[in-house]
């Protein structure tokens, strides 16, 4: 199935949220490493469909 840049804005807006959630959650100190790696794939979610949202507006295939 492939994504439209509607859904992928959306998705986007939903990870923004989530990754600030996340982010609250962290203590100042003694971070818990589930909460870390729940971040970072976040984070890594919201890079690879940004870059995504760009090849889809910019008309590039996709790459897979």
């Amino acid at each position: 199935m492939t994504e439209s840049a509607e859904d992928i804005e959306k998705r986007l807006k939903e990870l923004e949220t989530l990754i600030s959630e996340t982010k609250n959650r962290l203590p100042a100190h003694s971070v818990k490493p589930p909460v870390m790696m729940e971040l970072l794939d976040y984070e890594d979610e919201y890079q690879e469909l940004a870059v995504r949202l760009r090849e889809l507006k910019a008309g590039k295939p996709e790459n897979g």
